[in-house]
C-alpha cells in the first residue's frame, strides 16, 4: 500500500513576515496538506498556539502532543497523524541537550533549546517509530552533538527494532557529517531522494540558488520511497520559506 507523509518547516508566526505572515498564508499551507492526504504530517517550528491553529484548520489530524509541558518561549516540532487511519500507541519529547528530559536543557553551544519528537503507531498492521527535529541552524559541530543524541535515544526507545522514520529539518545538506553519524548508528536507514540536489528552504521567493537540502526524511523500510519537494504557492504567498517535502512511502 502507499501512503504520503509530509514533512514541513512551518515557519513560526511573526508580524515581520508581512504579506507572509502566519495568518495569511495557513490556510494555503493547510490546502497543499490536505492535497495528499497524508497519514503524517512532521512540522517544525511554530510555537502551540500555531500549532494548535494548524490543527484546527486539518479536519481529521490529531497532534501527538498529550504527553507534552509546552514551554510558552519554545518552538516545537510537531506530529499530526490521521486518527480514523493511524493508531497512536506512545509519543514523547526529547531535547537534545546533555539532559534530554529536562524540559528546555540546551548544550553543545546551541542557539536555542532544540528538541526531537517521537511517536509509535500503527498503519495497517504495521507498527513504527517516527521522529521528528530541529537542529541547530549555526554550527556544525553542534548539530553533530545534537543528531548523537537523537542516535542515542532512538535505541532506547525502539529495543525491538521497529521500522523507523526519521524526519525534520537537519539544517545540513545530505552529505554533511551529521548524516554520516545517522547512517553509522542505523546501517539500513536510506534517504530515497532521486532527483539533482536543491535547496529546500528559500526567502518566500521559491529561489534560493545557493542553498541545499537541508530537510530530510529517512526511513528503514523494505520498500523505496518516492520524494519530492511541493513548490507551490497562491497569486505570490507562500505557504512557509521551505518547500514541504511529500513521501510516497510503501507499506
Amino acid at each position: 500500500m502507499e501512503v504520503f507523509i509530509i514533512s514541513s518547516n512551518i515557519r513560526f508566526s511573526t508580524h515581520d513576515d508581512g504579506p507572509h505572515a502566519w495568518p495569511l498564508r495557513k490556510n494555503i499551507l493547510a490546502q497543499i496538506y490536505q492535497k495528499y492526504s497524508p497519514i503524517i504530517i512532521g512540522t517544525q517550528e511554530g510555537r502551540q498556539p500555531q500549532l494548535e491553529e494548524l490543527q484546527e484548520i486539518l479536519p481529521g489530524y490529531t497532534l501527538a502532543a498529550t504527553h507534552r509541558s509546552w514551554l510558552q518561549e519554545r518552538m516545537y516540532p510537531c506530529i499530526f497523524f490521521q486518527q480514523q487511519r493511524v493508531q497512536l500507541h506512545d509519543s514523547g519529547d526529547f531535547w537534545l541537550s546533555l539532559t534530554p528530559y529536562v524540559d528546555g536543557s540546551s548544550s553543545f553551544e546551541s542557539m536555542f533549546p532544540r528538541l526531537c519528537t517521537w511517536a509509535c503507531l500503527e498503519f495497517e498492521g504495521t507498527k513504527f517509530l517516527v521522529f521528528n527535529t530541529h537542529l541547530d541552524h549555526v554550527k556544525s559541530l553542534t548539530r553533530e552533538s545534537q543528531v548523537s543524541v537523537i542516535c542515542q535515544e532512538i535505541k532506547r526507545l525502539n529495543p525491538t527494532n521497529l521500522p523507523v522514520v526519521i524526519m525534520g529539518d537537519f539544517n545540513d545538506s545530505p552529505q554533511s557529517e551529521t548524516r554520516k553519524i545517522l547512517h553509522r548508528h542505523f546501517l539500513r536507514l536510506r534517504d530515497d531522494w532521486s532527483g539533482p540536489e536543491e535547496a529546500s528552504h528559500h526567502p518566500f521567493t521559491g529561489i534560493n540558488r545557493e542553498g541545499q537540502r537541508i530537510d530530510w526524511v529517512l526511513h528503514d523500510f523494505e520498500k523505496k520511497a518516492e520524494l519530492h519537494l511541493n513548490k507551490e504557492s497562491v497569486d505570490g504567498i507562500w505557504p512557509s520559506d521551505h518547500f514541504p517535502l511529500v513521501v510516497k512511502l510503501r507499506f
